[in-house]
């Protein structure tokens, strides 16, 4: 009791307080540091090994990887005009990102991303071209909630089979991947067909001007939107209780269901809302770019969905640096072609590339997690 009617003594105990949470709190910061350096160096070092093998390959073809990718660059933000485009093409790409990035939050592949967002596209084109009298500010929300529930209902085939019957999502997915293209181009060459005098190609016609998600300036609208829904799901995910849920069900589901979730309906949830996600990347595609829906203007996006979760890291703010990346190398592409003389397939390659090395990652963890739970 003493001691603390001992100002030295006090003093003492006090500094060794001070001294011991000092000493916590500065381990804390530094193991906060290293996961984030962590997270952040893995994708920009397969940036960097994607970007140098990409120069010995152009190297190889003829031309100068330092005119080529300065073209690159160029192209992409050069201008408030290269800009806007840049930011156009990484929109769907943020919404295919984060389709694929929370279904992975619950274990799940979401493969069928492509699928799901040319439902919506569809369906968004189908009410923006409907003469429904509407005002700008009821049609184009109207449209793209269509866009989003038609991608989410498609979606949910999907989970209900995963969620009752077991079926593996990656191959229902990539299975109904073909019966949407061919629904799609069904409606796109049959009810929902352009009639305009002198129309020959399977297409809707055009949306409605209330339907159209303008641009601010140079801005793309639909930007805004992506990066609101972006922080929404982060939120989602890290605050609410079905956020939790989802990431115990992605864990462990055998201890998810001993804790008394309902992992069939949490998976089921999970699903539907990734597929109302892609949705939402199809219809704003159709209502800010194409202004109709046409069979073969979307296709790949839902796949790219795959690289972007990957490389950010399957987390809701991450796959928005790396849509942009995606969406410059996209919007560069051309005038990397044309300056350099680089053909735009390398561009794939070097995109395929920062995929590989970025799983590369991922696949040896797992590997090596495997290996430790085998002994």
């Amino acid at each position: 009791p003493g001691v603390f009617f001992d100002p030295i003594t006090s003093m003492r105990c006090f500094s060794e307080v001070s001294r011991l949470m000092s000493s916590r709190e500065r381990s804390t910061v530094a193991l906060r540091i290293s996961l984030l350096m962590r997270t952040v160096g893995i994708p920009c070092a397969a940036v960097i090994i994607a970007g140098l093998i990409g120069a010995v390959i152009l190297i190889f073809s003829g031309a100068n990887p330092v005119d080529g990718y300065m073209a690159l660059f160029e192209g992409a933000f050069n201008g408030l005009s290269n800009i806007g485009r840049t930011l156009e093409k990484s929109t769907p790409l943020i919404f295919n990102g984060l389709a694929v990035a929370f279904a992975l939050r619950a274990g799940l592949f979401n493969i069928g991303a492509q699928g799901q967002l040319l439902f919506g596209a569809l369906f968004a084109a189908a009410v923006g071209f409907a003469p429904l009298g509407l005002p700008p500010i009821f049609h184009a929300p109207l449209a793209l909630l269509t866009g989003a529930l038609a991608g989410g209902f498609y979606s949910a085939v999907k989970g209900a089979l995963k969620a009752y019957t077991g079926a593996h999502e990656v191959i229902t997915g990539i299975m109904l991947n073909y019966v949407a293209i061919n629904i799609t181009d069904y409606f796109a060459a049959g009810p929902f067909r352009d009639s305009s005098a002198g129309n020959i190609v399977a297409r809707t016609p055009l949306i409605q001007e209330s339907a159209i998600i303008p641009s601010v300036g140079n801005l793309p609208l639909g930007f805004i939107i992506a990066l609101g829904v972006s922080i929404m799901i982060w939120w989602f995910l890290k605050h609410t209780t079905i956020g939790f849920e989802i990431g115990t069900v992605g864990q462990n589901p055998q201890a998810a269901r001993y804790a008394g979730i309902k992992v069939p309906r949490t998976l089921l949830m999970t699903m539907m809302v990734s597929g109302m996600l892609a949705g939402l990347g199809g219809a704003i595609e159709t209502q800010s770019v194409i202004h109709r829906f046409q069979p073969g203007f979307n296709v790949g996006l839902g796949f790219d969905g795959i690289t972007i979760a990957l490389l950010g890291r399957v987390h809701p703010l991450g796959v928005i640096p790396a849509s942009i990346l995606v969406g410059a190398m996209r919007a560069g592409a051309s005038q990397m072609q044309f300056s350099a003389g680089v053909a735009t397939e390398i561009i794939d390659v070097i995109q395929a590339l920062i995929l590989f090395f970025v799983a590369a990652d991922i696949l040896a963890r797992w590997i090596l997690r495997s290996r430790d739970d085998a002994k």
